[in-house]
């Protein structure tokens, strides 16, 4: 199974947030949401959490 990234830096913030969160489709999901409302103020739900698995990318061989 390839492994899934959600890179913060692939999206401008007000605070610069430089975090990447690698794993399963499902952990980086969880793991990216609960991180979006903690840090950037979004409302985790089921909306924000089809917007973060479209956002994935896989994960690039070696990295």
């Amino acid at each position: 199974m390839t492994r899934k990234v959600a890179d913060c830096r692939n999206y401008p913030s007000e605070t610069n947030c430089t975090l990447a969160i690698t794993g399963e489709e499902d952990e980086v999901v969880r793991a990216a949401s609960e991180h979006a409302a903690s840090v950037h103020g979004h409302e985790d739900g089921p909306a924000l959490r089809e917007q973060v698995r479209g956002m994935l990318e896989d994960e690039k061989a070696g990295v």
